[in-house]
């Protein structure tokens, strides 16, 4: 091997592995929990099991959301939601995820499935990148999941559910920065023929945890706990409308 290639292959090598670095490192940066929900939740007394956050009811109705957060926001992030859910005898988990990227541990709702298997009937969700990787799951596992919930989230291309007749929940935020009106309009043809589409007016991005302000949204123009209470209720509503 001539030196100039030898070199040059050390020099992509070398390149490949700070690339890497540097991803690893910018993954593990991740957005916490606020203050704001730590007046809401008290976050001590969070149940982890196999490296999820899991909110049990105190009286099930034999039905599981799984909710995957958006990309670097830790899964507590969402515990005040997941535990309106619960209130409702709905069990709930949010899982932690591969370099806390749901795009690339996709599968995580099958090990809480097949751990849980004392629940009948399941919903996905997520927000953001989450939403996405749980509308890929849904796309692939029809039989698994009785209805998907995005949170300022949308499906990609890849997952068109506009022949399908799979209950939809897309809640998006008026002001948001990231999953814009735009975007959720010009996604909206992906999905299922039964989906409900509600906006939060002055909600953000951000706002659909409880994490704090992130890059690139906009302000809103109502508190974290209006936005968080509104998607409560107008998901419990929609639970209670699609429930099997």
């Amino acid at each position: 091997m001539k030196k100039g290639i030898k070199y040059s292959l050390i020099a992509v090598f070398v390149l490949l592995l700070i690339g890497v670095g540097g991803f690893f490192v910018w993954s593990q940066l991740t957005y916490e929990p606020s203050k704001e929900l730590t007046t809401l939740v008290n976050i001590e007394n969070i149940q982890h099991e196999d490296d999820a956050v899991i909110l049990q009811p105190k009286k099930s109705n034999g039905k599981g959301i799984i909710l995957y957060p958006g990309a670097k926001v830790e899964p507590e992030a969402y515990s005040y939601y997941g535990k309106k859910l619960a209130e409702d005898g709905y069990f709930v988990a949010i899982p932690h995820v591969l370099l806390n990227f749901s795009i690339f541990d996709q599968n995580r709702a099958k090990d809480i499935i097949e751990k849980y298997d004392n629940i009948k009937g399941w919903y996905i969700g997520g927000h953001s990148l989450g939403g996405v990787s749980a509308a890929s799951y849904a796309y692939k596992h029809p039989k698994e999941i009785n209805g998907v919930i995005f949170l300022g989230s949308y499906p990609t291309e890849n997952d068109d559910f506009s022949e399908k007749e799979l209950p939809m929940l897309s809640l998006y935020g008026e002001l948001d920065g990231l999953s814009t009106k735009k975007k959720i309009a010009q996604t909206n043809h992906l999905l299922s023929k039964d989906a409900v589409v509600h906006e939060i007016k002055g909600g953000n991005h951000a706002q659909f945890g409880l994490y704090g302000k992130q890059k690139g949204d906009n302000k809103a123009t109502i508190t974290p706990k209006q936005q968080q209470d509104e998607m409560v209720r107008v998901t419990k509503e929609w639970l209670q409308k699609v429930s099997i």
